[in-house]
């Protein structure tokens, strides 16, 4: 869902979403998309108060964020570049007609892609299976190692896209992850695993959140940053 109101001589877009959550959250990202997560329940009018109450922030961030580029739409050709893990590969494409589905993996500094047409959505899925692949066993690992400092280990985990967020943490214990933070340097990636692995301790953000995640990346707030920043380019 889509809302907006006028401040000044501005006026001011969101998306809005519902989620099971105390609080109202407000992110922006590149160049200008504004996202608004509420508790359910939580009306309209409410929220564009709220919202509107933090407009100033919204348009300073906005006014920082005006010159980035967004991500260039891919076309799924050779030469083509991809993120994994803070890295740009170049797409190779090599062509099996024996082969009913595309092949994918990491060949000599590039992403190499085996399949039998040149079909883009096709490759631009295989891709993405790649990813979320790739994701799950990288997140896999670094919850492996960072587990035990948190003392709690979380009940499932989950790896599927999300549309505004990198990561969850419900009340049961069960982590979801979006699998696009794989394309993100791995100090990045370790940020949102340990920021949602802190959760199973603290399901809020609260003081006492902050130093437990602190204790573990003490330099969690560069790492946060670039997410803020970069995170518009975690994408296809």
């Amino acid at each position: 869902m889509q809302l907006s109101f006028d401040y000044g001589n501005t006026t001011i877009n969101f998306d809005l979403s519902y989620r099971k959550r105390k609080t109202l959250a407000i992110t922006v990202t590149a160049p200008d998309k504004v996202s608004v997560v509420a508790p359910l329940g939580l009306k309209e009018e409410m929220i564009i108060d709220r919202v509107k109450s933090k407009a100033p922030w919204i348009i300073k961030k906005l006014q920082g964020l005006k010159d980035i580029s967004p991500p260039v739409k891919k076309e799924y050709v050779n030469g083509e570049t991809f993120l994994y893990l803070g890295t740009n590969y170049f797409l190779q494409l090599v062509t099996d007609e024996t082969l009913k589905k595309p092949m994918v993996r990491l060949y000599q500094d590039k992403i190499l892609v085996i399949t039998s047409s040149r079909d883009g959505a096709a490759i631009r899925q295989a891709i993405i299976d790649w990813y979320r692949s790739q994701a799950s066993k990288k997140i896999q690992d670094r919850i492996n190692y960072y587990h035990h400092k948190i003392g709690k280990n979380p009940a499932r985990i989950t790896i599927k896209e999300q549309r505004t967020r990198w990561g969850s943490c419900s009340s049961l214990g069960n982590l979801n992850f979006n699998w696009k933070i794989i394309m993100a340097p791995s100090p990045v990636l370790d940020y949102i695993v340990v920021h949602e692995l802190c959760h199973l301790v603290h399901l809020n953000h609260s003081k006492d959140f902050w130093n437990l995640l602190a204790s573990i990346l003490p330099d969690y707030q560069e790492r946060r940053e670039w997410l803020k920043k970069n995170g518009f380019s975690l994408d296809l």
